[in-house]
């Protein structure tokens, strides 16, 4: 697994003891937005069609602060928007890692050779590189070309001046399974600590809406894409979630366990959903109805969703919580899943990865206006 034995072990504490308390909704990360604004506008995401004004804000570093403290997470991940973009991101990130909180600063790396002098090495910090493939679907994917050169290189400079780095991507329907194994090992020869990989959610204001998969195509195009891993690939995810993720083991959502709080306060019910706010962490579990969340609640919008957010809580919380699940665990970090028998071919699915033509056709994807916003 790509994740630090400290780290490791801290979570491992962290839910044991509240299992031991007999406490059943608790957060593992939070996922603190502190601003939406973002110098992308990427194909699957809704989170610019916010109004100007929205944009221009950010939360303070002690609104952070206050937020990490009230639900007492071990983890902290700092999406956006673009946190880079935030003028006091390197305060946030500090404060939170003195309250030695496991950060994931989620970033594009459009800005990080720039920036990158206003953060310190730390176990506690790793810069979480967003790449939705190799060079052609990744820029395809964030609508600009040249960008995934970009993020490339500033993985070389993180790596080199001691940072932990990871990445984050978000799998499509044009994704090509062969090109995105080439791709993990292009990342663990560039010295990237761990792989996060995760199907897209179906955001209802994306800009592409065709680009989504549904529940049974992501477990077939997972299959192909992660099925007989390289033993070298380390993934930044709990091995029963990438079992998940290719149909072998199920797993129900925990809409709770990784939280959003943003410029609104805590978004109810989850991060993918808005379906309003609370003022505090613990109204957002006393007064949501949690039964109306997850694929076995029937919700129409939780149906296709198998997004690491939901999912990853579960999976970390039942290898805790079972002997079953926690022996499949340890079979997989000592011995792998084994060989896999996969999925053939689709001709003229997306899934065989000629479903879409990186960047080239479309020129609206390529040429899509960000507001113009000062930082």
């Amino acid at each position: 697994m790509g994740v630090p034995i400290s780290q490791m072990w801290t979570v491992a504490s962290y839910v044991l003891g509240k299992k031991l308390r007999g406490v059943k909704k608790y957060p593992l990360v939070l996922m603190l937005e502190p601003l939406f604004r973002c110098n992308l506008a990427c194909a699957g995401c809704g989170k610019i069609q916010y109004p100007a004004d929205v944009l221009r804000r950010n939360l303070t570093p002690e609104q952070c602060f206050k937020a990490v403290d009230e639900c007492g997470v071990p983890m902290v991940s700092i999406p956006g928007g673009e946190p880079l973009l935030h003028p006091q991101i390197g305060e946030i990130v500090a404060g939170l890692v003195a309250r030695k909180k496991y950060v994931y600063l989620c970033t594009n790396a459009i800005l990080l050779e720039k920036y990158i002098d206003q953060f310190k090495p730390s176990k506690y910090l790793s810069f979480s590189i967003h790449l939705d493939g190799p060079k052609e679907e990744h820029d395809f994917a964030v609508c600009r070309e040249g960008v995934y050169d970009v993020a490339v290189s500033a993985i070389k400079v993180a790596v080199a001046k001691g940072f932990r780095v990871t990445t984050n991507t978000t799998v499509y329907n044009n994704a090509d399974p062969e090109s995105m194994r080439e791709m993990f090992d292009s990342m663990m020869g560039l010295g990237v600590e761990g792989m996060m990989i995760s199907p897209g959610y179906q955001y209802e204001k994306a800009p592409l809406q065709d680009l989504f998969l549904q529940h049974n195509q992501t477990t077939t195009l997972f299959k192909r894409i992660i099925g007989n891993a390289k033993r070298k690939w380390k993934f930044n995810l709990s091995p029963l979630f990438l079992e998940f993720l290719k149909g072998n083991w199920d797993l129900e959502c925990t809409p709770w366990g990784m939280p959003a709080y943003n410029l609104f306060g805590w978004q109810r019910p989850c991060y993918l959903l808005n379906e309003g706010y609370c003022e505090t962490f613990q109204e957002l579990l006393d007064t949501t109805d949690w039964s109306k969340y997850g694929r076995a609640s029937g919700n129409p919008k939780c149906a296709d969703c198998m997004v690491h957010c939901g999912y990853e809580a579960t999976a970390v919380s039942d290898t805790f919580g079972s002997l079953k699940a926690f022996s499949r665990v340890v079979q997989l970090t000592l011995f792998g899943p084994g060989r896999e028998k996969l999925p053939p071919d689709e001709p003229g699915s997306n899934q065989n990865g000629k479903g879409h033509s990186p960047v080239s056709d479309d020129e609206r994807i390529r040429k899509v206006e960000l507001p113009v916003l000062s930082s």
